[in-house]
């Protein structure tokens, strides 16, 4: 199994970076534009990718698992590429110092490919999409996102 994990500050507070993981406004202000579902243990979520000019991308949909106010955001990922079906998930944070701390985890990928990499520096991609949505109230979600290579 190989795992993608990712290391960033945010100069905010747990709750406040709680609710932009938590809830479809939030996420649809830093990953993707394009969410819905339901916001609740259990819940399932879609994230809708497209091109600037509308064509899908992709589309994944994952279940809520865990959600601790201030603390964890976990999903899994049930329908969308090959190598996510099965993967969670996580947002760990604590509060150090001015910042929240987040340790993100994208877990059980079958084997390290090319499109590991790839999502790899996608995640980063977006979680500085995160931190600049909570810091300035703007972010960088698809399709507005920094492309990486020429997948996206």
């Amino acid at each position: 199994m190989t795992d993608i994990i990712h290391r960033i500050g945010i100069r905010s507070t747990t709750d406040t970076v709680y609710q932009a993981l938590s809830t479809i406004k939030g996420l649809a202000n830093w990953w993707t534009n394009e969410v819905k579902g339901e916001e609740h243990v259990g819940g399932k979520i879609t994230f809708t990718f497209r091109t600037t000019t509308g064509d899908i991308k992709g589309e994944m949909v994952m279940e809520v698992q865990q959600l601790q106010p201030g603390k964890h955001v976990s999903w899994q990922c049930i329908e969308g590429p090959d190598e996510w079906i099965g993967t969670i998930i996580s947002f760990d944070m604590e509060q150090q110092d001015d910042q929240v701390i987040i340790i993100f985890g994208h877990r059980n990928w079958k084997e390290a490919v090319d499109f590991t990499a790839h999502c790899s520096m996608k995640w980063a991609v977006f979680l500085l999409s995160l931190r600049e949505y909570i810091e300035t109230g703007t972010g960088k979600p698809s399709p507005y996102d920094i492309k990486i290579d020429n997948w996206n």
